[in-house]
Order: C-alpha cells, then sequence, then structure tokens
C-alpha cells in the first residue's frame, strides 16, 4: 500500500468516527427526560384523578396502590388518542428513592403478567395489574414510564405518593 493510499483510508475512517459522534451525541440531547414535579407539568394535557399522567394524548391512570413488605401493586388503565400503537410492561418501571429502576415481577399473588397490547383511536386498555418489588421502601417511590413515541421521546414519572 502506497503512503497516499493509507492517509486517504485514515481520514475517511476519521471523518466516519466524527460523524458517528456527532450522530450519538445528537441523539442523547434529544431524548429529554421529563421531570415529574406537578408544577413543571410533564404532561401535554390534564388528567384526573391523579396519579396519573397525558403525554401527547396516551393516558396512564394508577388505581389501588399498596404496599406491603417491600410489594408495590397497583392497578394501571391506559387511553390512547396519540400516534403510539400500544402499551407493553417493558415500558414501566418503579423509580425508588435512589431512581434506580425496578422491573415488575409477576411471583406474587395478582401480579399477573399482561401482554403488549395493540390499541389507538381513544380506545381504553385496563385495568390490569402491575407489581414492584423495591429493596429500598423510602418515599419518594415514582412509576416511570416510557411510551413508544420513537427514539427521541418520552420519559415521564408519576409520583406515588
Amino acid at each position: 500500500m502506497t503512503g497516499n493510499r493509507i492517509l486517504r483510508y485514515a481520514a475517511i475512517g476519521g471523518g466516519l468516527a466524527v460523524v458517528l459522534g456527532i450522530a450519538v451525541a445528537a441523539f442523547l440531547s434529544l431524548k429529554v427526560p421529563f421531570d415529574s414535579a406537578p408544577s413543571a407539568g410533564p404532561s401535554t394535557g390534564p388528567c384526573e384523578p391523579q396519579p396519573c399522567a397525558n403525554v401527547r394524548g396516551f393516558i396512564l391512570w394508577v388505581t389501588d396502590l399498596k404496599t406491603e413488605g417491600g410489594l408495590v401493586s397497583m392497578q394501571l388503565r391506559f387511553q390512547n388518542s396519540s400516534s403510539s400503537t400500544h402499551v407493553d410492561p417493558a415500558d414501566l418501571s418503579l423509580s425508588d428513592s435512589q431512581n434506580a429502576g425496578n422491573a415488575p415481577v409477576y411471583d406474587a399473588p395478582g401480579c399477573t403478567h399482561w401482554p403488549r397490547t395493540e390499541f389507538n383511536n381513544g380506545a381504553s386498555f385496563g385495568p390490569v395489574p402491575e407489581c414492584f418489588r423495591l429493596a429500598i421502601t423510602v418515599r419518594p417511590v415514582g412509576l416511570r414510564w416510557t411510551p413508544d413515541f420513537g427514539p427521541f421521546c418520552c420519559e415521564i414519572v408519576i409520583p406515588l405518593d
């Protein structure tokens, strides 16, 4: 290989690395988490009764919230008038006081797994049970929801007090 050819490949590789770095930085800067503070207005519209969240017309209500021995259980109901097409248990986690995400559990009585469900055009889904185990039971606790609006949107934490 000649010196010019090596220099050309090195320049192309360096240029690709710069473009990839810019693309990753742009992606990370556009994925903005929403603050869960009620005064910050994390939703794009009102919802009642609380606790609930309205993200671009996709509403999640939390009811029957119970905490017993580190197990947090609740009922979830959804209504979807947004561009999102589904809800999935994988879109939910419980954020503890250390901001650690806790995945749903299905090994406790009444904590049954529900499938990813397709629905839109104002349709409702639920109520469905959702349960989490917390290692740290100190408040505040919040339900972290990441509805599927594509790679650049949304995470919201619904305070559960």
